[in-house]
């Protein structure tokens, strides 16, 4: 066996649970895990809930290791709160990403490199610099710890192109010892999480504890209209004491139904994309520390959210898949008390899923036209920013974000590097194949409306709503919970 994988003999996991985390005891297949990886030196494909503590299973082995660990992880937010976390406990962890100046990433680095730093955090698209690659490769890696693995899967709901180059990445460290994360993923998520880390199924072994939150009450309520849909948002503020999140696809919908809780007295923090980052930070904090118990929020809220006494989640509007619903309300009851997560089913919200992905989903001709366009007039576009791309494309309909999603592609498979945001876009690379093949565009757009179907079917479903769940993620065998609208 490699040196990297030599275990550093001081503390045991459990003394390392107690003395690190504060815990007496694992939860779940946490210890199985854990013991996997430190004692058999294997692989790990590891699915829990939102809230079940699947960060420790890395994070703690990372610290008996002899070597360092590296976290690939999809979310800068997020990883600078886990960085940010780890470092209360005095474990050494730092984070590189775009937010950290070129000294302070060289600095992070050399530190990993010299063994300094436990836990690096970075995003995929790290790996696409030579002066990274460089450097990295000459450091002790004892494990690859690689978050949110759904990102991996073209098929699965947040795709992340850079993730795809994960068996790259594992061969650049010398193939270490891997463990792969993720609430959410499909049957056919997980075999593509498998292939895509450059493992087969003998190297590999999949963890799963289903759909464990006996305490989340699933329920849906069939709403016609605006009054209907205040009603049975009244009716759970009203019921439950304590914290909740309520969810809405659309901004100007959460502004509506904002005004209208407030001339009525719900005192409560509003959370979406387009508020100044400031705001957005300063209502987390005050969710978090309990001085605002109410949020209203698009899906923009929640990742790194780690609020144990949520007791209620409701979403006021129908999400677009499965996977992010899921992701959604296993915020709600970590400190294992009873909370109720409702779905509030109207037919209209399904148009405006609809348009989403439309807008989500550019054909070919879109990705080319924007393309060109931006390496014709990339100084206008700059100085102009986003509206002068819609202008210029033909559509001025504010609601049609394709030219954001172009942007963003654009980024996450390397042909741009900036923001036009920030007035510094420049174009790298050339248009990949995938942004340019019909047929894979139209194959994902109707992945994503199947995805949209099944919270259709999850709202008729005449099954347990957690043996419906159970079901789709590829977990046969649930039994009824008798804790959902359906089983009472």
């Amino acid at each position: 066996m490699s040196l990297k994988f030599l275990r550093v003999i001081m503390l045991n996991p459990k003394e390392a649970l107690n003395k690190y985390f504060n815990h007496l005891e694992f939860r779940g297949e946490q210890e199985k895990i854990i013991n996997r990886l430190i004692n058999e030196h294997a692989h790990c494909l590891v699915l829990m809930p939102t809230g079940g503590g699947k960060s420790i299973c890395y994070q703690l082995p990372a610290l008996l290791f002899e070597g360092g660990t590296i976290v690939i992880s999809p979310l800068i937010a997020l990883m600078q709160d886990q960085v940010d976390a780890l470092k209360r406990k005095n474990i050494p962890a730092e984070f590189i990403n775009s937010t950290v100046s070129a000294d302070q990433r060289q600095e992070k680095l050399q530190r990993f490199v010299e063994g300094k730093v436990k836990l690096l955090y970075v995003t995929p698209e790290r790996f696409r610099k030579p002066e990274f690659i460089g450097a990295i490769k000459t450091a002790n890696v004892s494990m690859l710890a690689v978050d949110e693995a759904h990102c991996i899967s073209e098929w699965g709901h947040d795709f992340r192109p850079d993730y795809s180059r994960i068996a790259e990445f594992r061969k650049l460290l010398n193939n270490p010892l891997t463990i792969a994360l993720t609430a959410t993923a499909t049957a056919d998520v997980q075999r593509d999480i498998i292939t895509k880390l450059g493992l087969s199924n003998d190297e590999i072994k999949i963890f799963h504890e289903g759909i464990e939150r006996p305490n989340l009450r699933l329920e849906t309520t069939e709403v016609f209209d605006e009054k209907e849909t205040l009603s049975a948002i009244i009716k759970v503020l009203d019921k439950y004491n304590g914290a909740g999140i309520i969810y809405f696809a659309l901004i100007k919908k959460l502004e509506y139904y904002s005004q209208i809780l407030r001339d009525k007295g719900y005192r409560h923090g509003i959370y979406h994309g387009k508020l100044d980052a400031s705001d957005r930070k300063r209502t987390q904090r005050n969710f978090l520390s309990g001085k605002q118990n109410l949020i209203l929020a698009t899906n923009a809220f929640g990742m790194g959210i780690d609020k144990p006494d949520i007791r209620f989640v409701i979403h006021a509007e129908v999400p677009s898949s499965i996977e992010s619903y899921y992701q959604e309300i296993g915020r709600a009851g970590r400190d294992g008390n009873d909370s109720l997560c409702m779905l509030l089913y109207n037919q209209e919200d399904l148009y405006t899923q609809m348009e989403f992905i439309k807008w989500a989903n550019p054909d070919a001709n879109y990705y080319l036209g924007m393309y060109n366009l931006l390496r014709s007039n990339l100084e206008a576009a700059n100085s102009m920013g986003a509206d002068y791309l819609r202008e210029q494309m033909s559509f001025k309909n504010r609601s049609d974000f394709r030219v954001e999603t172009v942007l963003a592609m654009l980024d996450r498979y390397g042909v741009t590097e900036g923001a036009i945001e920030n007035k510094n876009l420049t174009i790298v690379d050339e248009l990949p194949h995938e942004l340019q093949d019909e047929t894979y565009l139209k194959e994902k757009l109707l992945n994503d409306n199947k995805k949209l179907l099944s919270m259709v079917n999850y709202f008729k479903s005449e099954t347990c709503r957690r043996v419906f769940i159970s079901d789709y993620f590829g977990f046969p065998g649930e039994k009824p919970c008798g804790n959902c609208d359906v089983c009472n």
